[in-house]
């Protein structure tokens, strides 16, 4: 099953929130702690993405003074990921985030967060192949891998994202999960099972697939579309790669799921209509008669 172009389109912006209690199938329906479920509540009235997080193989711990929480601001070429501890919602400045500034209560993480859903009253699978690849992912990388809730395409599972550039994973092994995992810490992207990147639109992030297939491109910041434009279904492209520009076209594609109904009977993927490799514009100045 193609993964291609399938990241959560709407999490540019990320609010990470420690509970190890039980999780509501729903984050909306506010079914957590007062304190928990107001964070739930400011963050997606500012368009944050809220997330529970427990570690893995933890589902009950000593509960500390304060929340423990995580905001990510994803968006651009310089990302940045930031902790703290806070006592309450009013301590948690998520307009400041918003505003792509680092809250007051928290302060910058200098390693990366590894993200995989084991999301169970969402989804079965998340839990049953999320819940071990969490685990020997944390063996591998302790104090940086989370559990988390439903993060979106549970036909994928087991999911693994990477923040705070917002790098999807699906359909992963504990092998894959632990290769692509390294991957990005060194600033590195495996298109093997790569979904896409968060808060970038899916045709855009197929184009961005398509010209990392055909130049091999695998550093994180190396590619960017520059401009795009639709027409009908087909979106027109150009993207950056390195000092290399293309012209790509992508349209969707139908793919259907082996799973049939379980998931969904069909998938909307995306395939490549034509990828060019634009030629460098010299300009000239006229001479002076």
């Amino acid at each position: 099953m193609p993964t291609l172009a399938s990241a959560t389109v709407g999490a540019r912006l990320w609010l990470l929130i420690e509970y190890s209690g039980a999780w509501p199938s729903h984050l909306e329906s506010f079914e957590l702690p007062e304190k928990i479920s107001e964070l739930v509540r400011r963050a997606l009235e500012r368009g944050i993405r809220p997330q529970l997080i427990r570690r893995p193989g933890k589902r009950t711990r000593p509960q500390e003074q304060g929340i423990r929480v995580l905001v990510a601001h994803a968006a651009g070429d310089r990302p940045w990921l930031a902790s703290g501890v806070v006592a309450g919602p009013d301590d948690l400045d998520l307009d400041a985030l918003v505003a792509g500034v680092v809250p007051g209560s928290c302060i910058l993480e200098d390693e990366p967060v590894f993200l995989v859903c084991t999301h169970a009253k969402r989804n079965a699978c998340c839990a049953r192949i999320g819940l071990p690849l969490a685990r020997s992912l944390a063996e591998s990388l302790p104090d940086r891998v989370w559990e988390t809730s439903h993060v979106g395409g549970d036909r994928y599972a087991a999911n693994l994202v990477c923040l705070p550039h917002g790098i999807f994973y699906g359909s992963m092994s504990q092998a894959a999960a632990l290769a692509a995992a390294n991957a990005y810490r060194s600033g590195e992207i495996i298109l093997d099972r790569y979904r896409g990147r968060a808060g970038i639109p899916e045709p855009l992030q197929a184009v961005e697939h398509f010209a990392r297939a055909h130049t091999g491109e695998c550093s994180v910041g190396a590619v960017a579309v520059e401009s795009s434009r639709s027409d009908g279904d087909v979106t027109e492209a150009i993207v950056r790669c390195g000092d290399v520009r293309f012209q790509v076209v992508v349209e969707p594609s139908v793919f259907t799921a082996p799973c049939g109904t379980a998931c969904a009977e069909t998938i909307t993927t995306y395939r490549l209509v034509s990828l060019d490799r634009l030629t460098p514009v010299r300009y000239a100045t006229p001479a002076l008669a």
